[in-house]
């Protein structure tokens, strides 16, 4: 019993250091993600719709891709309005690249993965950007003459932020990206406070600091079936950070981890059919090896 309870204490007292490091951050992702969902939503999708009328050709993979950052919106909420845009004639290589950076990357998500620096940060901002930029180029270029979604069957709800009061359908919005968030949050810092007390550091660096080719692989790997939630993953990967995995590993698992998130893999089969599937997931592993291993040479 005495072993029992040395180790609760030891994990309870890990677990509240990360609690302390990470808590703001996930609150403030939490409320910037719900204000931009409440009240930024409609005008990121006009701006989206716009860049299909002003002939901008493969330039408009630019901001197409960084809207997709932008929006807030989970992929079962994008594909609906990537439908009705496709419908009123958007080009596949934008929607490609708004899609492909929605998946990867959010206002809620960036700010959380603040606890992880600046580096991190912009490494994963940099890393999905060239993601959804290079979908966009694929679709284009590959697929110039031919269709690449199949929206058949979807159409755009009227959402769920109907509230007439402005301050309670933020507040609203955010009691609903609390509930969805907090149980892999918090599962996430448990896991993080088991991972300080039980694993050897230098047993990890030797997996993803010091062989830099397959600590690549493996965290582009380990990124499949460990992505859950992104809010519960950063304090997971800040302490693989801060144990010695490199930061070209770290953007391998950030990028394989939402774009095989189970739910967006549901979504995608819908619209893309099994041929077009696979290519997804061909693209989504080279892609992430290779910024990896950039990063890794870069940095």
């Amino acid at each position: 019993m005495d072993i029992i309870r040395r180790e609760f204490i030891y994990i309870w007292y890990y677990f509240s250091i990360q609690m302390e490091q990470v808590f703001f951050y996930w609150v403030m992702g939490m409320a910037i993600g719900s204000l931009i969902s409440v009240f930024g939503k409609g005008k990121i999708h006009s701006a989206l719709q716009s860049l299909d009328g002003k002939k901008l050709g493969v330039l408009g993979l630019i901001p197409a891709s960084l809207l997709g950052i932008a929006s807030p919106l989970c992929m079962y909420g994008t594909i609906p309005i990537a439908a009705s845009f496709s419908q009123k004639g958007m080009r596949d290589d934008i929607l490609a690249a708004f899609m492909m950076t929605s998946i990867l990357l959010n206002p809620q998500r960036l700010i959380t993965s603040g606890i992880l620096g600046p580096e991190a940060v912009a490494v994963r901002f940099i890393s999905c950007f060239a993601g959804g930029l290079g979908a966009g180029i694929c679709v284009r270029y590959f697929y110039k003459n031919r269709s690449f979604f199949d929206f058949t069957g979807f159409f755009q709800t009227s959402g769920r932020d109907i509230d007439p009061n402005p301050v309670m359908r933020f507040l609203k919005n955010l009691g609903r990206n609390i509930r969805t968030t907090a149980p892999w949050f918090l599962l996430g810092v448990f896991l993080s406070a088991l991972f300080q007390r039980y694993v050897p550091a230098d047993a990890f660096v030797k997996l993803f600091g010091e062989q830099e080719g397959f600590g690549v692989l493996l965290a582009a790997t380990i990124g499949v079936p460990l992505y859950a939630c992104g809010g519960g993953t950063v304090p997971l990967l800040q302490q693989w950070l801060i144990s010695g995995m490199s930061m070209g590993s770290a953007a391998a698992f950030m990028i394989t981890g939402p774009a095989t998130k189970i739910t967006n893999l549901g979504a995608l089969k819908i619209v893309l059919g099994v041929k077009k599937f696979v290519i997804y997931l061909l693209y989504v592993i080279t892609v992430s090896l290779v910024i990896g291993l950039a990063v890794d040479r870069i940095m």
